[in-house]
């Protein structure tokens, strides 16, 4: 289905401390397959959070609309789930009961039999079978993420949104969970969106990297098309001939984005700072 996920001129603004308007997203507009996985990277500050959380109807837009699966987003629902970088499980909870939490609800029209089938599947597809009744205190970051994603994706949501879900983790780690999450996705047929500040995993996951431009009213500055098949594995098409030349385009934007930055700070006046 095209046009899965519109983004129609997306505008963000909060009042600044002197009464202007400090201005984070302006006239952002993309749209999204049914399907796709898409990235968007950018440096620190140019909104890439602020717009997934307009997605996840987590915060209000300024101006514009976003629509998913042609219903307007309003509020937070489950056929959109977030994975957040801080896994957000309850401590005292068993990676089970973490996930027993979104099935339950979600779901509670299901027999209880039915429901733990779910639960169990989905810890099962992310490797924690038998780390099931573990607490997250027992579990390493990346088993915590695993129940995050697992959570996240039992209850069969029409769109995935990943806030940097991989930025904690330590490297070997990261490689196997993006590995998983790719499987997954395209098992599933998610349509996901993803922020990440890695343009080695943007490159891995995308079927687009979508690259915003510098706040204040940050806006898409460039979408670069990622042409390999999937499944990928890293190491294939890091050496196909394409590969270097889209990393050297990602790697080149976000340069320039760092220039720009870099003088945009020195024109500051003395006593002064930016807001």
């Amino acid at each position: 289905m095209d046009n899965f996920v519109q983004i129609h001129s997306i505008n963000k603004e909060y009042p600044a401390p002197n009464g202007e308007k400090n201005i984070i997203l302006q006239d952002i507009n993309l749209e999204i397959r049914q399907g796709d996985f898409i990235s968007l990277i950018g440096h620190s500050g140019c909104g890439k959070s602020t717009l997934l959380n307009i997605i996840a109807g987590m915060e209000k837009p300024s101006g514009g609309y976003v629509e998913v699966d042609a219903t307007r987003v309003k509020r937070p629902g489950v056929e959109r789930m977030m994975v957040f970088q801080n896994y957000s499980l309850l401590p005292w909870l068993s990676a089970w009961d973490n996930v027993a939490l979104a099935v339950d609800k979600v779901l509670s029209h299901k027999p209880k039999a039915e429901r733990d089938r779910i639960i169990a599947t989905h810890l099962e597809m992310v490797g924690l079978k038998d780390a099931a009744h573990k607490k997250p205190g027992q579990l390493s970051g990346g088993m915590k993420q695993r129940v995050a994603l697992a959570r996240a994706l039992a209850i069969k949501p029409k769109l995935l949104l990943l806030d940097e879900p991989f930025g904690a983790l330590d490297a070997l780690t990261r490689k196997s969970l993006q590995t998983e999450l790719m499987d997954i996705c395209n098992l599933a047929h998610i349509t996901t969106i993803m922020v990440t500040h890695d343009v080695d995993e943007a490159l891995l996951l995308s079927d687009r990297v979508v690259m915003l431009n510098n706040g204040p009213a940050a806006t898409i500055g460039q979408i670069l098309d990622v042409p390999f098949g999937r499944s990928r594995i890293l190491s294939d098409i890091v050496d196909h001939p394409l590969y270097h030349d889209l990393r050297h385009e990602l790697l080149n934007f976000l340069h320039h984005q760092q220039q720009a930055q870099y003088k945009a700070v020195a024109r500051i006046p003395v006593g002064k700072t930016s807001t």
